[in-house]
């Protein structure tokens, strides 16, 4: 009696997690593998691991994973407070209206190139229940998550999809200035400066196609495999060169062969509002992470409420620790920094060693 009392005991246990000091109730998911806080959660381990094995490549941290975050991005900001507060449809947030509209959006100047990660993600749309707009989140956090030295990243489902598409211009440019930026991040979801900062820790992990259509697959930093703080060392270094023809809207000199430079990215390194705090990313991986996670963990909601969603952030696999340390590239010095920030100096970094650093293209999907 008593071992029938212990197994049975044990058996609760199992099917409970210690959580911020308290028991939290786990189901078991029909797959017979898995548990989760929320039944409704069950069905996301195998999307998920479809994703890693057929989009991307075996959890790589390639060509899809950046399309598939900048996707993310391009969906969610499709929203205006003020214009819905008028009473004009200002766009629906993170509604998935990109690839349910994607005749339309895709013909906006800002969404050049989305197409082709909105229909390599169509069949994996259509096998895995879900909603287009909880996928396209979905697809993003999977895919950081094969990133060396990214944060796991929040995920959540239950929004509906889009009946209307976003409006034009919701979707801030390179060539767009700062005031109209954080104009813009602000009506979309009351984004602060710092927020703004911190969400474009996703180029660190990006690359330009049509900037310079010239040089597809033209990354923003030195390291775009690795989730790490290079691109705002790099984005602060004194632009020498073009890496392909110049002269094309929306981009200035960059420091490395091979690396291109987005005017917005440059000017908002520089803005007194901005170059502060990114300047504190510089070799604070920690604090990047956090501020990356939190921010984007807002704008994957915009248009939703959060308590009207599931979280279902566990089925994130955690990330590869970092594989680099905040460094110049090779051939750079700190005479290279311009110095932005009017309260704290840059901080002082090793140079890699070797020839003049070049950065070699992201190789096109």
């Amino acid at each position: 009696m008593a071992f029938g009392t212990l197994a049975s005991f044990v058996t609760v246990l199992a099917a409970l997690q210690v959580a911020n000091g308290a028991l939290t109730r786990r189901v078991a998911c029909p797959d017979g593998v898995n548990t989760a806080t929320n039944a409704a959660c069950c069905n996301l381990f195998a999307v998920r691991d479809v994703l890693q094995d057929q989009l991307f490549d075996g959890r790589e941290c390639g060509e899809e994973v950046h399309e598939s975050l900048r996707l993310t991005f391009h969906d969610a900001i499709g929203i205006s407070r003020s214009a819905n507060a008028a009473g004009k449809f200002g766009g629906g947030g993170a509604d998935g209206s990109i690839a349910l509209f994607e005749d339309i959006e895709t013909n906006f100047h800002a969404n050049g190139g989305v197409d082709e990660i909105i229909d390599t993600q169509r069949p994996f749309v259509q096998m895995s229940n879900m909603t287009t707009a909880d996928f396209i989140q979905f697809a993003g956090a999977i895919g950081v998550s094969n990133c060396p030295g990214a944060p796991q990243l929040d995920v959540f489902i239950g929004r509906p999809d889009a009946t209307m598409p976003a409006p034009d211009l919701t979707v801030p440019e390179p060539f767009d200035t700062v005031d109209s930026i954080l104009a813009r991040f602000a009506d979309a979801g009351g984004f602060s400066p710092a927020e703004v900062v911190a969400l474009l820790a996703s180029h660190t992990i990006a690359a330009a196609d049509h900037v310079d259509p010239s040089i597809p697959g033209t990354p923003f930093d030195s390291t775009p495999g690795l989730f790490d703080t290079q691109f705002f060392i790099e984005t602060q270094l004194r632009g020498t060169l073009f890496p392909g023809t110049g002269g094309n809207q929306g981009e200035v000199e960059s420091p490395l062969a091979g690396e291109i430079r987005l005017q917005s990215d440059s000017e908002l390194a520089r803005d007194s509002r901005t170059a502060c705090e990114w300047q504190s990313f510089v070799n604070n991986q920690a604090k990047m992470q956090s501020a990356f996670k939190a921010a984007f963990r807002k704008m994957t909601v915009l248009g939703h409420s959060e308590s009207d969603l599931i979280d279902c952030s566990e089925v994130v696999q955690t990330p590869p620790s970092p594989k680099s340390n905040a460094h110049l590239p090779a051939g750079a010095t700190h005479n290279d920094v311009e110095q932005a920030c009017a309260t704290a100096a840059f901080p002082t970094l090793p140079t890699d060693p070797g020839p003049v650093t070049s950065v070699a293209p992201v190789p096109p999907s």
